[in-house]
């Protein structure tokens, strides 16, 4: 299995291709177009704005690559944010890969960021969370969010519901970080490599 890690120029990458070395899969880092193209998984991780990664992302010249991938990819955090139209963060178009806007999580007197342990609810007999109990514990950290849409998959509260995970074709983008949320983070990467 081809495994690629877009680099971002995020600062997660290292953390997110350790998950994957746990978990007995070879996975690289690579901004290299010809490399991303002929991977048979794509991982597109984020932390920081969403202004310094498009703009990493059009350094690099990654956008259109991006756009036009027909193997699954999932978005990381930020990098699930980047697949909507747009971002509050920065009011920015986003890659535009599916439909829905990343807007600062609403202020109910939480703080922000939302950050810590926090249940998701998904979508019975989804693939990507096979072998997850429902209601499990994943690990955000996170001050804007995607509110709840026509591609939500999986939901989460914080204060107000937001998407904790989104999928669109072969678009898929988890608000948590699964590379540190534990045995659940770990089956939810698996699922992706694997049943996906």
């Amino acid at each position: 299995m081809n495994i690629v890690i877009i680099d971002t120029g995020c600062a997660n990458l290292s953390s997110v291709k350790f998950a994957f070395d746990r978990l007995g899969y070879q996975a690289k880092i690579s901004r290299d177009l010809n490399q991303i193209q002929q991977a048979d998984k794509l991982l597109l991780p984020g932390v920081g704005t969403a202004a310094a990664a498009i703009k990493n992302l059009t350094d690099r010249n990654l956008i259109e690559t991006i756009r036009q991938l027909t193997q699954p990819v999932l978005g990381i955090c930020l990098g699930m944010q980047l697949m909507t139209e747009f971002s509050a963060e920065g009011n920015l178009a986003t890659l535009n890969l599916m439909s829905g806007h990343t807007d600062l999580i609403p202020d109910t007197g939480l703080p922000l960021p939302h950050m810590g342990w926090n249940q998701v609810r998904y979508q019975a007999d989804h693939p990507l969370f096979a072998d997850i109990e429902q209601d499990s514990h994943f690990y955000f950290v996170h001050s804007y969010a995607v509110l709840p849409n026509e591609n939500t998959i999986a939901s989460c509260n914080y204060g107000v519901p937001f998407s904790a995970a989104l999928g669109y074709k072969n678009f898929y983008g988890v608000q948590f970080h699964p590379e540190r949320s534990g045995k659940a983070g770990a089956q939810l990467l698996k699922n992706f490599v694997e049943k996906i």
